[in-house]
């Protein structure tokens, strides 16, 4: 055995191991050790540093508390004793500090972070499993019964994993899901969103099943990624904190059709949190951290039928005039300024032989900056008509105020860090056009950061895919950042 510190240390432990146990003349195990019996109770008399003092104590909590714990179920109740113990030993002239443990990234809650991703992916198959159980329950936001149906299966999934249902709110006849847990008295809380309905009609899961390729890496099914893999990494990472004090859950069954019934209570929710964490899928795996504000229009022109052959000019076609008016709309997109005014649906006629006397389209705008979803609002509602007979009504109008990139100003760098002490590789921020619920809780001015939901593709579209080794990695993130934004 050498003779450096640590070997020191070591020699001298055994010494008073053998001394104290066997009742032996000092000179013994000395000579059997190879050293002098003056240079043993020198070391052993020395006067420890403050560093020796907090391990000695730390040591013997650790023990303590692991010997206290054995037989329970879990690591929430070791990582909570720890975080106390480290709390409690600060006081000594030790290394020890928040978010360290030696070399070691800590979370807040005394958790190594490593420790927290590795625990996550020990639950990847559970998250397949509880996905596949919600693509299958089909949510189209325009089917009620269906949106209620889901609203049982999200609710039953929560139980599960939260042992908490959560509370059903029915607003014009939809159900939203809310899970509330106070904060203390001055600590801050934060709010979770997320939307269970999909853009997908009834029987498509009959046709595309849920699949997971595990070969491949990816997992696809109706809805999968926008977002139904964002709910199961958020009930996850809500599983694996100590405490849920502080936090809010809103799920909601009508996202994808502007939150008409759900806006005022994402709205109040929002106005009282310190932060609001949207579940949205990822932009390629960046968070969203700016988004456009979005318009939906209505135009309808009326005019008056007739025999297309044997009187046409007695008619005012609908149909004429909602062409004229659809070359104009377009002409109010400003592409230099991120504003786009898109016609995407248009109906007209009853049949080939008669002048339509009704005709309409419905319009997409989107816009960056708060003063253009203004002005497309003014230019579109002051169009007039042009050929004869015809009277045109303009419906609709902003839905979702613009996401500004300052909202996520201080979370994303948070997320950065966090992910970078997870192990993960860099953490992007992007700005899109598509609109969520951030939209509205950023409005009301809460920091809002976006897309922490799944990562994946083809939003919307045939082969809607996600990332399956991302899911658990997503989900130890969210912890992180539940952990640190509850305890600033």
């Amino acid at each position: 055995m050498g003779h450096g510190r640590d070997g020191a240390v070591a020699v001298a432990a055994v010494i008073a191991a053998q001394r104290d146990e066997h009742r032996i003349p000092q000179r013994c195990p000395c000579r059997a050790r190879g050293v002098s019996r003056s240079w043993s109770c020198k070391h052993k008399d020395r006067e420890l540093t403050p560093r020796a003092v907090w391990r000695a104590a730390l040591t013997a909590g650790v023990r303590q508390l692991f010997a206290a714990r054995r037989g329970t179920y879990g690591s929430s109740r070791i990582t909570a004793g720890l975080s106390r113990l480290l709390s409690q030993t600060r006081g000594s002239a030790g290394p020890c500090r928040v978010g360290h443990h030696g070399d070691m990234e800590m979370s807040p809650g005394g958790a190594p972070r490593h420790d927290r991703l590795r625990a996550m992916r020990r639950q990847t198959s559970a998250m397949l499993d509880h996905l596949s159980a919600l693509v299958s329950v089909e949510t189209p936001s325009v089917d009620l019964t269906a949106c209620m149906a889901g609203a049982v299966a999200v609710s039953e999934l929560a139980a599960a994993l939260l042992q908490e249902p959560g509370e059903r709110l029915e607003v014009g006849g939809r159900p939203h899901l809310r899970w509330k847990w106070p904060a203390g008295e001055g600590r801050p809380g934060v709010l979770l969103i997320g939307h269970y309905d999909t853009v997908w009609p009834m029987g498509t899961v009959a046709r595309w099943s849920f699949f997971a390729d595990e070969s491949a890496g990816t997992a696809t099914g109706p809805g999968c990624f926008d977002m139904k893999a964002g709910i199961i990494q958020l009930f996850h990472a809500v599983a694996s904190l100590d405490t849920r004090d502080g936090i809010e859950i809103l799920l909601t069954s009508d996202e994808e059709i502007g939150s008409p019934t759900s806006r005022d209570l994402i709205e109040d929710a929002a106005r009282q949190a310190s932060a609001a964490l949207i579940l949205e899928p990822s932009a390629g795996g960046a968070l969203k951290v700016e988004r456009k504000g979005i318009g939906m229009y209505r135009v309808e022109v009326r005019g008056r039928a007739a025999h297309a052959g044997l009187e046409p000019e007695n008619g005012a076609n609908a149909l004429v005039e909602l062409s004229h008016l659809l070359i104009a709309t377009s002409a109010m997109a400003r592409p230099d300024r991120g504003t786009t005014v898109t016609p995407a649906v248009a109906q007209a006629g009853t049949a080939r032989n008669v002048v339509p006397a009704l005709a309409y389209a419905e319009l997409d705008v989107r816009a960056v900056l708060p003063q253009e979803t203004l002005r497309v609002d003014r230019e579109l509602k002051a169009l007039q008509t042009t050929v004869p007979g015809t009277v045109v009504c303009i419906t609709g109008g902003p839905n979702r105020p613009p996401m500004p990139r300052s909202s996520s100003a201080t979370l994303h760098p948070l997320a950065c860090d966090l992910a970078s002490g997870l192990g993960l590789g860099p953490l992007g921020g992007a700005s899109v056009g598509g609109g969520s619920d951030g939209n509205f809780t950023a409005a009301a001015g809460c920091p809002t950061l976006d897309g922490l939901g799944a990562v994946g593709g083809n939003a919307h579209a045939e082969g809607e895919h996600v990332s399956i080794a991302a899911m658990p990695e997503r989900a130890a993130l969210l912890a992180e950042l539940l952990d640190h934004l509850r305890t600033e």
